[in-house]
């Protein structure tokens, strides 16, 4: 099904959904946006007065959030489509984007953002080397393989994704590139949480057998808010949604 995004600001030209990355202002796509953005609203109380670069900044959502504590912020993307849509609805004083790759990016900043991204690269290894040379800290996040694929697979049917990664994998990814690591998991929290357990005691058979799936899927996909997940370094982080890691140089 074609998916494009809804109701965009005058002379902003809508994305549509590939797969690639994510979109705000797409219902059936807002469990991944909302996903998303309660790591970048995480990260933004941490950035707070610093310059900070978002790379594979993608739609631009997450680098607006950034700027709105950010002394300066910039969006980073290849992408032509992105980085056009971006630069025309996300418009702050301390806010700008560029058109290049990530590999090429070599501007000191304070902090970098590289988000669900590094499964997407090559070369993982030299991009996390550049990171830790133009950054004193980088927030890099991944999905979790194991809660993402198949029970047994290398990684799930996401064609843009080269490597997933657990998290023993993720640790041993990152740590040669920088003095300090810190890894915390996502998880489902207050309506997500009732629904997983409701899932675990056969909501799936309820809803199938009643012809409620659509009428139902159709309310609460559009309803899920940042607020829906919660990101901890405690618990059982190999369950985790998404890693997010904070990498000190």
């Amino acid at each position: 099904m074609h998916h494009v995004q809804q109701n965009q600001p005058p002379g902003v030209p809508p994305l549509a959904l590939t797969g690639e990355r994510t979109l705000p202002d797409v219902p059936e796509e807002n469990y991944w946006f909302r996903r998303h953005l309660a790591v970048y609203e995480w990260i933004a109380q941490r950035v707070r007065g610093l310059r900070v670069a978002d790379l594979a900044c993608g739609e631009g959502y997450g680098v607006d959030v950034l700027a709105r504590a950010a002394a300066e912020a910039v969006g980073v993307d290849a992408n032509p489509e992105a980085h056009e849509h971006a630069r025309l609805r996300y418009q702050r004083r301390n806010l700008r984007f560029e058109r290049r790759l990530v590999e090429e990016f070599d501007e000191p900043c304070d902090a970098i953002t590289f988000l669900q991204t590094i499964e997407h690269v090559d070369d993982p290894e030299a991009l996390l080397a550049r990171f830790a040379r133009i950054a004193p800290i980088a927030y890099i996040s991944t999905p979790n393989r194991l809660t993402l694929a198949p029970p047994g697979a290398e990684k799930s049917e996401n064609p843009w994704h080269l490597r997933e990664y657990t998290l023993a994998e993720y640790r041993d990814l990152l740590q040669p590139d920088f003095a300090r690591v810190e890894i915390l998991g996502l998880f489902h929290a207050r309506k997500l949480r009732a629904h997983e357990l409701a899932l675990r005691m056969g909501w799936d058979r309820v809803h199938a057998a009643l012809g409620l799936t659509e009428p139902f899927y159709s309310r609460f996909v559009p309803a899920v808010s940042a607020s829906d997940f919660r990101l901890t370094a405690h618990g059982d982080l190999d369950r985790a949604l998404d890693f997010v890691a904070v990498c000190h140089a």
